[in-house]
Parts: C-alpha cells; structure tokens; sequence
C-alpha cells in the first residue's frame, strides 16, 4: 500500500474516533440539580434549544406533573438538547512574545485581554501565557507554542462550557475545573490525538511527528484507547500507535539552595530519579502557577538563565520534572528560591587574582554601582570570612590603599545603597604579601686605572639589581648633578671612574616578579685628586 493510501487511512480512523468521542459527549446527560419554584416549563425556557419542549423533559425522566418537582432531586438533560452561546476567555498572564492571531489581523497579547473562538495564540521563546475560561479552568501556553481556541462556547444557561482547543506545536498545561454534574466538554485535539477531559488537571506537548500527555490528577480519555489514561500515567501518540506507561517520580529538590545572590541565575539539584534522561525546569512567580517566567530543558541538573536579570529580588518557585528516554515528563518537585541579588557589586580591577605584592601595601580598585555607588569591602585569612583583617566603613569611591603584614588573603566588595542598604558579595579574590628582596649590602669599590669597580655581596631571590650614582646626597637633579641610573645582574658593576670629587651611591635588588627592594642605605665614595696636583704649589715657589 502506498504511503498517501496509509496516511488516508489513518486519517479516516482518526476522523472516525474523534467523531465518535463527540457524539459520545452529544449524548451524554448533564444533570440538573432543581431548586424551589423550578417547573419543567420554565426549565425548558431557560435550557433547552428548540425544537425540543417541556414534554420531551417530561418524557426522558418520567415526570407526573411537569408543574411539580421535587427540590433536590436531579434532572437529566442531554448535552444535545441545550442551548449553544458563544463563550469567552480572559488572558489573565503574558509574558514575553505573546501575540493572539484573530483573522488576518495579529496583535500582542495584553492582559485582560478577552478571547474568542477561533482566537489563535503564539509564544516565542521564554515567552508564555495563561487563560482562563468561563468556569475557572486554565491554561497555560509555555515558550515556542501555537494554540488555536478552537471552540468556545457555554451550554444551557451558562452553567456548561464546552471548550476545545487544538495544539499545532509546543503544549499546552490544563486545569479543568472539576465538576461532579458536568460531561466531559473540555477537549485538546493535537495533530496525533484527541482528548477529552471530565475534570482534571494534564500536560500535552505536541513535537517531532508525536504527542505526549501527562495525567496529574483525574483521568484523560484518549481516541484510540479503550482505558481512560489514569493519574500517573503518561500517552504517546504516534500516528494511530498509541502507548501508556508510568510517569517518573519527582526529582529531589533537597540540596537545592533557598537563597541565590548571584547573577546569571545558576541552580543545581543532586539529579534523579532513576531513569531521567532530561529535566524540565521551570520559574514561576511565588506559587502562582499561572504566571511563568523561564522555562528550559537541560541535559545535567543544574540550570542557568541569563534571562535571570529582568527579574527583581524576590520569592519564585522553581518546578523540576524528569524526563525519560521516551520524552514523558514525570511528576514535578517544587521548591520556594529567593532572589537577593541587587545591587549587584562592583566589577573588580585591582588587584588581579592570585597578585602578590612586595611592597606591604596593596591598592584595591573597582567600577562603582550608579545606583549604590558606596563600597563595603572585606579583607580576611580565610576563604570563609569567619578570621576578617580589615572591614572599613562603606568606602565612598572606586579605590583604597592597605597595608598588611605578609601573608595570603582574601578579600571580596558589595555595593551599598545610599540608605545604608548592602547587596550581596561580588565572588571573593585572593592575593598574596611577601616579604620584599633584601637590600644589597654595601658596595666596596675598587679604583683600578680608568674603572670603578664596586661589588658586593649576592643574595637569594635577586635577579638583578639597580644603582643610583649622584653627586648629591638627596639624589635630585640638580645642574651640573645629574643622576645616573645602571643595571646589572651580577652583583658587581664596572663603570668609568668619575673625575675627583665626592659621589653617593644607592642600590636596590630586583626579584623574578621583578619587584623592587628599598632602596639601599647610601654610601659616599670619594675619588682622590691626582697626586701631582700636591706637587703644582712647590713647582710655583721659584717663580715667586
């Protein structure tokens, strides 16, 4: 049999259930339940579309006096008999890229919004909305979905609503408002099953040639199937294939933490149960179950959402449901997050992570927050923050000098509000002070012909060394004082000896992260006048 030969039978039988499960719903009874002063008259007037009257009431339930029921008692009243009016829904969430489709004309979707028949509505990505209908059932439409309101209506006097809605792609989550003496009127059709509804609460995702349902509670009648899809219990629909299986456990959110100060938003969980291949993970406004904020589908148990930063401080729930090898999403584990994440702290600029410092002092810089431009800054031993060495006042700036004894430590900043108001702590950084390279010993100079040579001891740790030859003490540039600078990395410099005079001498030693020592004490060298410069006043006495 060729492939459109299949498909056309499929097609057929698919038509042929989803007629027969209306029909079903055609024919089946709503009961009535008659309050004083009810007559079959009035009944008839106030439910039933014509041509039916008060006789075909009195008929189906054997009613000796139409004038006279007994209050209390129940009256049926088939489905196909009641009066048909249009019905309405309410967008009572929407978030993101929601726009409803009426026509040829599309439009976002605002809350508030009233919806009709035939009302088409499109999430983007991290985009949702929900809806709720005349008896206080809702939906809930997550990111990248398309969901046509195919049907609204409400039956009799406006005590039925008969609802039903098609899922192109995406899912679609719904409520259905339970009631013992309704029929089941509420219907998903997606391009792989149809389903009705009594009372209950379900999922649908509808991708990839297939559509999946999830019962979480009150049971799901499938064309197809001859069993109601219970609570639990998850449908695959596969072209006419049809499969029902448990539903996974929900994972376990114990290890999860109740508060997060950072940004992006970052949350792990230890995994589970057995069997996940996949989570589901979502974000909803503290317990509201209609308003969904971020929603994602991870392969590790952990989640992070840039999106995050639109949020503000405050309570959320996180939802996390397993998904198993046949991409059923089990049941949900929920747990309450708080948000503290602002004002956010500065970015760091000094000193780089892992810096070490020679000099005793350390210079700390940052970006300041416009909104909480203040600093509260923490210098500790320990990582924990438990042994702190320098917490000052809220700094009022983007900078601050230290100094400390050597050794290695920790330190981290917060942004504070002008009302005194902190943020939590930017990731802590570590940096190091060491003790710095000893100070050359003093130079022995030595004059030998046309060179000084000055050496002196080497010690551990230097690399190279720097020295400072004036003719001033102070070492400033004064005329005809200029200072020289030489460099080597022996300890020991050759350099042309300077004419007669006085000079000073300092020294300071270099270690490999190339930081300087202090500098050396300074030395005074004196380079002698040639000796015949004593002898010039004897040769001038016979010329006197």
């Amino acid at each position: 049999m060729s492939a459109s030969r299949i498909w056309l039978a499929m097609s057929l039988l698919l038509a042929c259930a989803w007629a027969k499960a209306q029909g079903d719903a055609a024919d089946a009874d709503w009961r009535y339940r008659i309050q004083p002063g009810d007559t079959l008259i009035t009944l008839t007037d106030a439910w039933l579309a014509p041509p039916k009257t008060w006789r075909d009431l009195q008929k189906l339930n054997r009613v000796p006096d139409p004038l006279r029921l007994m209050p209390g008692s129940t009256l049926r009243m088939p489905v196909a008999w009641l009066k048909r009016e249009a019905g309405v829904a309410e967008a009572v969430f929407a978030r993101g890229q929601v726009t409803r489709q009426r026509g040829s004309t599309s439009e976002a979707l605002a809350v508030g919004a009233t919806l009709q028949s035939g009302d088409r509505i499109r999430t983007g990505a991290q985009s949702s909305a929900s809806l709720r209908f005349a008896d206080g059932s809702r939906l809930l439409i997550p990111p990248e979905s398309d969901v046509t309101l195919d049907q609204l209506l409400v039956l009799g006097r406006g005590a039925i609503p008969a609802v039903r809605i098609g899922v192109q792609q995406g899912g679609a989550d719904s409520r259905v408002a339970p009631n013992a003496q309704r029929v089941p009127l509420y219907e998903v059709r997606t391009p792989h099953v149809n389903l009705g509804v009594r009372g209950t609460e379900f999922r649908v995702q509808t991708a990839a040639g297939a559509s999946r349902m999830q019962v979480l509670s009150g049971a799901v009648h499938a064309d197809g199937l001859g069993l109601d899809v219970a609570t639990g219990q998850g449908l695959l629909a596969e072209g006419a294939a049809r499969s029902v299986a448990p539903l996974l456990p929900a994972p376990d959110l114990s290890g999860l933490l109740p508060v997060t100060e950072r940004l992006p938003l970052h949350l792990a969980w230890v995994g589970g149960p057995a069997g996940a291949a996949t989570w589901r993970v979502q974000l909803y406004v503290s317990s509201d179950f209609d308003r969904l904020l971020l929603d994602d589908v991870v392969a590790e148990p952990a989640v992070t959402w840039p999106e995050a930063r639109e949020l503000a401080d405050g309570d959320y729930t996180l939802r996390v449901r397993a998904i198993d090898a046949r991409g059923q999403e089990g049941a949900a584990a929920d747990a309450s997050i708080r948000l503290l994440a602002r004002p956010e702290p500065p970015f760091i600029q000094a000193p780089a992570p892992g810096a070490v410092s020679y000099a005793g002092g350390t210079a700390f810089a940052w970006t300041r927050n416009t909104v909480a431009p203040n600093v509260r800054l923490q210098i500790a031993r320990d990582a924990g923050f438990k042994d702190l060495v320098l917490q000052p006042a809220p700094i009022d700036g983007a900078n601050y000098d230290a100094r400390l004894a050597d050794g290695i430590y920790h330190w981290r900043i917060a942004s504070v509000e002008a009302n005194g108001r902190a943020g939590p702590f930017g990731d802590p950084q570590t940096f190091e002070i060491r003790p710095p390279p000893p100070v050359p010993p003093p130079a022995e100079p030595e004059v030998t012909g046309d060179q000084l040579k000055l050496r002196w001891r080497a010690d551990p740790g230097v690399t190279r060394y720097q020295l400072e030859w004036s003719r001033t003490e102070a070492f400033d540039r004064v005329e005809g004082a200029d200072v020289q600078r030489f460099a080597t990395d022996k300890p020991e410099l050759a350099m042309p000896k300077p004419s007669a005079g006085k000079y000073f001498l300092r020294a300071r030693g270099f270690n490999a992260a190339d930081a300087p020592s202090p500098w050396g004490q300074t030395q005074m060298i004196e380079v002698p006048y040639p000796r015949w410069l004593w002898l010039l006043p004897l040769l001038l006495i016979p010329v006197l």
